[in-house]
């Protein structure tokens, strides 16, 4: 066995069958990955829909969050290394292929490898914003010169390296991908690769209100790493007041007309100010400061 797919799923019956159903058409053969469907203590029938797909192997736990759902698949995992894809995701034919084969045979033994990731069916304007912004861009985040990362809904890892790091930090409500590939980049572990061809669709809030709530999650998330982080990241009155403004500036472009440009700054205004209440609520929680 080469690969383990890891599926972290809660509440998520009306997207998990397609997931399989394109990880069962991989074009590897069939004994050379498996897939592990971690019910996160979903309400609906996912778990049932994760039993019709065979080989899939379903674990099941009580709610605790997605890194608490992928630690539990890192821990079931039976291959050398292990993809990360989503319940809301559909992997290209391709995809495990095209992972492997970037990493495997290198002189230098990468640490992993991230995929492209497009948007499926981005037919409402707030879905189409993220296809514009590159919101799920893995080669742009991996080039960020202080905290690189790679989304979870389309990476690779060596398992031996998850195992070191002791996986995700379940602490995180979101951010969890980039605090795992920083504890990943100090450890001696080889570079991180990108692979073009690993191609992942994804399915995108379909609304401007769906799209603000996960922002806001992205954005607690974000405090809760910046505070975690705090040595590095150095955050104060000052930088707290610059974000506010670039909010008000974002707010006078998103009235401003101009067809895919006008969508972008609208978008770029709603993900801005839902980040930014999410950081709030994070950053200068006392609860949340007690933890880390």
């Amino acid at each position: 066995m080469r690969v383990s797919v890891v599926i972290p799923a809660y509440n998520a019956s009306a997207t998990l069958g397609e997931c399989l159903r394109a990880l069962a058409n991989q074009r590897l053969a069939q004994a050379e990955y498996e897939v592990i469907v971690v019910d996160d203590g979903s309400r609906d029938t996912t778990a049932a829909i994760a039993r019709t797909f065979h080989p899939v192997r379903l674990i099941r736990q009580p709610n605790q969050g997605a890194p608490a759902a992928r630690n539990c698949g890192i821990a079931a995992a039976r291959a050398p290394w292990i993809a990360f894809t989503d319940a809301d995701c559909i992997p290209s034919r391709g995809w495990l292929a095209a992972l492997l084969a970037a990493v495997e045979g290198q002189v230098d033994r990468p640490m992993g490898v991230a995929g492209r990731t497009v948007g499926h069916q981005s037919l409402s304007p707030a879905a189409h914003y993220v296809d514009l912004a590159g919101g799920l861009d893995a080669e742009r985040h991996l080039a960020h010169p202080t905290f690189p990362f790679a989304p979870s809904g389309n990476v690779l890892y060596r398992r031996d390296l998850l195992e070191r790091v002791g996986g995700f930090d379940e602490r995180f409500h979101t951010y969890d991908a980039c605090d795992l590939h920083t504890r990943l980049c100090r450890l001696d572990s080889g570079p991180m690769l990108f692979a073009a061809r690993a191609v992942v669709l994804h399915r995108h809030r379909d609304s401007w209100p769906a799209y603000f709530r996960q922002q806001r999650g992205y954005g607690y998330g974000y405090g809760q790493f910046a505070w975690h982080y705090r040595s590095a990241m150095t955050w104060g009155i000052g930088r707290e007041l610059a974000a506010w403004w670039q909010l008000v500036r974002l707010g006078g472009g998103a009235l401003l007309p101009g067809g895919a440009a006008a969508l972008v700054r609208r978008g770029h205004f709603v993900k801005a100010l839902a980040q930014r209440i999410g950081f709030l609520d994070a950053y200068y929680s006392p609860r949340e400061r007690e933890r880390w």
